[in-house]
């Protein structure tokens, strides 16, 4: 992996763990320069190549959270790369809210054609409704 994806990889790293300590994430840009400096712009309007062709950045990455979606953009020259999660907590609301795609038997486990079935049926019916 080239530093420009591994950097990439900790940003996005660092989004994730922000988001999940309840932090809501800004839109920000980072941009590093050829000799290493570094600026932040945070809420920019301009696209991530404008501003990072703008500021003669060597690479730039930005990081954005638009509802349960956390990602992170990176550009160095013409190559370019995108992490994207769902925060935990938009997983978990996006399995709950969809319908239930399995039943209930009231079948003993016994007829089931092993133990581990049985757990398994009873596991993912959950409380009757």
């Amino acid at each position: 992996m080239s530093r420009f994806e591994e950097t990439a990889a900790k940003i996005f790293e660092a989004a994730e763990c922000a988001s999940s300590a309840g932090h809501e994430l800004s839109d920000l840009t980072i941009l590093i320069a050829p000799e290493g400096g570094i600026s932040l712009v945070a809420d920019s309007g301009w696209s991530l190549e404008s501003l990072q062709m703008d500021r003669g950045a060597s690479l730039a990455y930005r990081v954005s959270q638009h509802a349960s979606i956390i990602k992170v953009e990176g550009r160095a020259g013409s190559r370019t790369c995108l992490f994207e999660t769902r925060k935990p907590n938009g997983v978990a609301r996006f399995l709950l809210d969809r319908p239930r795609q399995y039943s209930l038997s009231t079948e003993p486990a016994a007829e089931y054609p092993s133990e581990g079935r049985a757990w398994l049926a009873l596991l993912l019916a959950g409380p009757e409704q």
